[in-house]
């Protein structure tokens, strides 16, 4: 196959959810040349990708060599770090270290860095309204991204800075879904009280990074952040409630309920949904839907995600400790 002459983008994390969601979007748009960046070449979704267009390539976070090999010669870097693969901040903030002088050394010109708060700008680690986790986090899956925005400026790269929202697929994919409780109603279960979560469809992710790499002259340097929608409980309850046929409950648990959670990242999920919750005016004005919807005019709100997704979230058993859990209180 002949070099293609369309600009190429490399694309860190290509099999997942944020990664292979702006592969697709690249290659669909055919303005693009895209390198798909994986640990596993030979994976069905890497050959996926490469049935589509792609070229796959191996690379690592964890092993710098590997990056800079496959950063070479891009001229834009979608960039992403796997915090659930291995719930270790301080392996996120090197693995954005290691991409950070990478993308230098490769002097790519424009790289798209999916970032969050670092809430300890919020919550001093003193400060007890966020519990202070393993010394040095509050909310680790945040905070470690929020830190690694300097290293993209400290280090000269091109940089616009992504913050994006709450996926929804979170309902398909780890149990937070409507779930039959004893007396066989729906409960949907969200620990944000009345305040509005911003939520958006990850399949967005990439129409919204295509936007940025087509005007680089307008958003290298800047942050913005972005949403699909804007809803409290109440309100997803409801539209849960149209698609489903019944009627389904919201219910906001304790921060402290959540923390207690018998899974892995109970913890700096209860901590999230509090920063969330607590901050919520802030952490709103930094998730525009209006600016998402400029940028991708198709962008789903909640009821489309809902009427795409809606055979994968009626639950007729306690399947997640997270819903389980709360239900059994």
């Amino acid at each position: 196959m002949e070099p293609s002459t369309l600009p190429l983008v490399a694309v860190l994390g290509a099999t997942g959810a944020q990664g292979g969601s702006t592969a697709r979007a690249l290659l669909e748009s055919g303005r693009f040349a895209v390198r798909a960046l994986t640990r596993r070449p030979e994976s069905a979704a890497a050959r996926a990708l490469r049935a589509a267009g792609a070229e796959v390539v191996h690379a690592d976070l964890d092993d710098p060599p590997t990056l800079r090999t496959a950063f070479a010669g891009a001229q834009g870097l979608f960039a992403v770090t796997p915090y659930w693969t291995h719930h270790s901040p301080e392996r996120e903030y090197e693995q954005a270290r290691h991409i950070a002088c990478a993308a230098a050394e490769a002097e790519v010109p424009h790289v798209v860095w999916s970032t969050q708060e670092d809430t300890r700008r919020w919550v001093p680690l003193e400060d007890e309204q966020l519990p202070t986790l393993r010394g040095r986090w509050k909310v680790p899956q945040y905070d470690a991204k929020g830190a690694a925005n300097a290293l993209f400026r400290e280090r000269g790269v091109p940089t616009t800075l992504l913050t994006l929202s709450f996926f929804w697929e979170n309902l398909v994919r780890y149990g937070m879904q409507p779930q039959r409780a004893a007396d066989g109603g729906l409960v949907f279960t969200l620990p944000m009280g009345t305040k509005p979560l911003p939520g958006m469809a990850a399949a967005d992710v990439g129409r919204l990074a295509l936007a940025l790499f087509e005007r680089p002259q307008r958003w290298v340097g800047r942050s913005l952040g972005v949403a699909g929608a804007h809803l409290d409980g109440a309100q997803m309850a409801a539209a849960l409630a149209r698609v489903l046929g019944e009627p389904v409950c919201h219910r906001s648990p304790r921060f402290d309920e959540v923390a207690s959670l018998p899974f892995p990242g109970a913890a700096e999920m209860a901590n999230m949904f509090r920063f969330l919750h607590d901050f919520n005016d802030e952490v709103l004005a930094m998730r525009s839907v209006a600016v998402a919807r400029e940028l991708h005019p198709g962008l789903l709100d909640f009821d489309a995600w809902l009427a795409r997704h809606a055979q994968q979230l009626p639950a007729q058993r306690r399947n997640s400790a997270y819903e389980a859990g709360l239900l059994a209180r």
